[in-house]
């Protein structure tokens, strides 16, 4: 059987190269061969998975320069079936790709508004006045550039090879240490199989909204992993989208879900919150160690 990935495309996106990392470890260490199945955007890609079309997707959730990523920590919360199982973390190396004969002839460019943000010093130093346009991906608008020879796009060096289109500034990001994390996600538990390891997971995932906005309600949900000595790698609020000053949080937690301590404090969690979720137990594979 062929296992089915979906990842955001069109092809020579990051989260495209993720997905072909994962897939040959697959192949090379579980002997599991995968099929790569590129959608328009991020939510289509975890709705793929959520409605049968495929199952898995790789989709990005933080990066180290801009942040999270809403759009796929939103449709996870909407989307009750979709486990995590897996982090992938990418280098990202941005290169404004164009047929331009130099930056001064650039009047547009375009990318994905993560890949726009992570440039945006460079953008303002070199290019002050183009016009920037969002796209649903870094690849979107690359098909266009050799009739539009004023127009660029940021991308990665694989999507400049693969479109055989020419680098006209290479590494614009704006911070050298510049890291994308993705999620491998399934419906519902996956086959330990498809895993990068059996050991215990590092870190667990989790989505949680309050019952009322009161005056320290958010600090008895983070006493409780305190007192157990459970580190918090990362929290966020997102607006729950019902009314103005609601949030729902999100929470990654440098533990298994599946210990006893975790497992009291998520009993203790359930009494301070409204609805609580919990989106995965996972190890973290670097993609040093995937190839």
């Amino acid at each position: 059987m062929t296992l089915s990935i979906a990842h955001l495309g069109p092809p020579g996106t990051y989260a495209e190269q993720a997905t072909i990392f994962y897939a040959n470890w697959l192949s090379k260490n579980r002997g599991i061969e995968a099929r790569l199945c590129p959608y328009p955007s991020i939510s289509q890609s975890l709705h793929a998975v959520a409605n049968g079309q495929a199952q898995l997707a790789v989709v990005p959730v933080e990066n180290s320069i801009e942040g999270s990523v809403t759009t796929t920590l939103d449709t996870l919360w909407l989307l009750d079936s979709l486990r995590i199982q897996l982090a992938l973390v990418l280098p990202i190396a941005h290169m404004l790709i164009s047929c331009a004969s130099n930056l001064d002839s650039i009047k547009t460019v375009y990318s994905h508004p993560q890949a726009l943000a992570q440039c945006q010093g460079w953008l303002e130093k070199f290019l002050p006045t183009v016009q920037i346009i969002p796209s649903n991906s870094t690849t979107e608008a690359l098909q266009r550039l050799e009739q539009e020879t004023t127009t660029a796009a940021i991308a990665s060096s694989r999507a400049a090879q693969l479109y055989k289109l020419p680098i006209l500034a290479s590494n614009i990001n704006d911070y050298p240490e510049n890291f994308t994390r993705f999620w491998v996600v399934s419906q519902g538990e996956l086959d330990a199989g498809y895993q990068a390891t059996k050991a215990p997971a590092s870190h667990t995932s989790l989505a949680f909204s309050m019952p009322a906005n009161t005056p320290g309600a958010l600090v008895k949900p983070l006493q409780i992993f305190a007192q157990l000595g459970v580190n918090l790698s990362r929290i966020e609020s997102r607006p729950t989208k019902r009314s103005l000053g609601e949030y729902l949080f999100f929470m990654d937690l440098e533990a298994d879900v599946k210990e006893a301590q975790m497992q009291s404090a998520l009993a203790e969690l359930t009494t301070h919150t409204e609805i609580l979720k919990i989106l995965g137990a996972y190890n973290v594979l670097p993609i040093a160690a995937v190839t």
